[in-house]
């Protein structure tokens, strides 16, 4: 058998050994092994008022009260939205509902409720999507969004994406967001922290509503 033979034989041979091995047949075979990263860094931010603005995505009544995550991120997110009326920053709500007829008093505490203009009706995890977040942060003059949402993994995580390609910076506070339990909330963290793609994951901070500086 001559060398190159031989060498393609053993790599036939090899390639069988590893398609027949159970310890590389599937991610769902493997489940139990799978070793949890450490957690991604939190970092202290300073953000510019007139360049940034405050997204709340789906912080409803009827879907933030059956979460206990979600309630306890309320005071949080008061403190957020507090600091951003006081410096006059642009601030963005989507709202959803069951029958499609969501509005600003359905908002999860009243304390936290949007001004006229500063709402929309929109559903999906991307709340670009033919709502009028991007005319406003254009108008604006916005770089930066912090952005508050429940679900973490869905409205937080699409918009947060959508937001990168679109070229802006995003804060996410991880005490702002909720998820349905702590794996979808540590997916989220991971997949924006360490996750995704490069164009995600370099321009997201992870931090604390209580480290952010204006």
């Amino acid at each position: 058998m001559t060398p190159s033979r031989f060498a393609a034989v053993a790599a036939g041979t090899l390639l069988i050994a590893l398609l027949g091995s159970p310890s590389v047949a599937d991610v769902i075979s493997e489940w139990n092994t799978a070793v949890v990263p450490p957690p991604p860094e939190l970092k202290d931010v300073t953000v510019d008022p007139s360049t940034t603005a405050l997204l709340f995505l789906d912080i409803m009544k009827a879907g933030c009260s059956a979460r206990p995550r979600c309630v306890a991120a309320v005071p949080n997110m008061k403190r957020l939205h507090d600091e951003a009326r006081a410096h006059n920053m642009v601030v963005w709500y989507s709202l959803v509902g069951s029958n499609g007829n969501a509005k600003p008093d359905d908002i999860m505490d009243p304390a936290i409720k949007p001004r006229d203009g500063e709402w929309y009706r929109q559903t999906g995890t991307d709340k670009f999507l033919g709502s009028t977040l991007e005319p406003t942060l254009k108008q604006a003059g916005i770089k930066t969004v912090i952005i508050c949402g429940n679900s973490f993994q869905g409205a937080t995580v699409g918009t947060a994406q959508e937001a990168a390609q679109r070229g802006y910076k995003i804060i996410v506070p991880v005490d702002c967001s909720a998820g349905e339990d702590e794996y979808h909330e540590q997916y989220a963290a991971f997949h924006l922290a360490k996750g995704s793609w490069v164009g995600v994951t370099s321009n997201v901070t992870l931090t604390r509503s209580t480290m952010i500086k204006y």
